[in-house]
């Protein structure tokens, strides 16, 4: 029998058995189309006429159409889901040993989340607390006075005594203002050592020129004494009297 691709219209010519009594899928070798191709119809007994010259056959292609592999397999059916949870009913008011109160399923405890809040607060602003206080005493004596804390004199029994001052022409035309002097500790225990502040005074006993003198160590153990020496150059002339008083020291 003659078969022709719907598709691209190639056509073959295979023998009856091929495609058989009840007719079969067939894909063809061109395209790869598939289709089903039904049985061939079947022949009528011939009618006593005139023998003809049979036609030319169209040229088919010798390619032979294509069995089609059997169809995959059909997934398993998916399980099916699971039943939806049972509403939670509460019991009647009165009920020994039911809290209204209670956590109940599928629900969870909420946390608080202000109270974890305040808590980390409360502890950042203890540390920071902590942070000032060891930069006041331990390693900037003198940032207490920047920010308005002064330290009484009953709290810093050390003493300052100071040298001569000393003033002298140098090469260059300048003047040379040098201070110098001790730092004592007469009390028995062991004291924080501040930095040192010089004021020029005028004759008014206005302030004219300060700076800051800084010490040697920081710490003066029970009964011990440290030198200390600063200089300046080109002060004011009108300068006349020096003071020396610790940083944050009232006066």
């Amino acid at each position: 029998m003659l078969l022709e691709c719907p598709e691209c219209r190639t056509r073959y010519l295979v023998p009856d058995s091929a495609i058989g009594t009840t007719g079969r899928t067939v894909r063809c070798a061109n395209c790869r189309h598939s289709w089903y191709q039904d049985p061939p119809e079947p022949e009528d007994e011939p009618e006593d006429e005139p023998e003809d010259e049979p036609e030319a056959a169209p040229a088919i292609p010798a390619a032979a159409v294509e069995d089609v592999p059997p169809a995959a397999p059909m997934p398993a059916a998916a399980p099916p889901p699971p039943p939806p949870p049972e509403p939670f009913v509460a019991p009647p008011a009165g009920t020994p040993g039911y809290d209204a109160f209670a956590h109940r399923p599928p629900f969870r405890p909420t946390r608080n989340n202000t109270r974890v809040r305040t808590i980390a607060s409360l502890a950042a602003g203890l540390l920071m607390l902590i942070a000032v206080g060891i930069i006041l005493w331990t390693t900037a004596p003198g940032l207490a006075q920047q920010i308005g804390l002064s330290i009484g004199p009953e709290e810093l029994p050390l003493r300052i005594v100071d040298n001569p001052i000393e003033r002298r022409k140098m090469a260059n035309g300048s003047e040379l203002f040098a201070v110098s002097g001790q730092i004592t500790n007469p009390s028995p225990t062991r004291q924080r050592v501040p930095d040192i502040r010089a004021d020029l005074r005028d004759a008014q006993d206005k302030i004219v020129f300060s700076w800051t003198i800084t010490p040697q160590q920081r710490t003066l153990a029970p009964n011990a004494a440290i030198d200390f020496n600063s200089a300046q150059v080109d002060v004011p002339a009108s300068s006349k009297r020096l003071d020396l008083s610790f940083v944050g020291e009232a006066g």
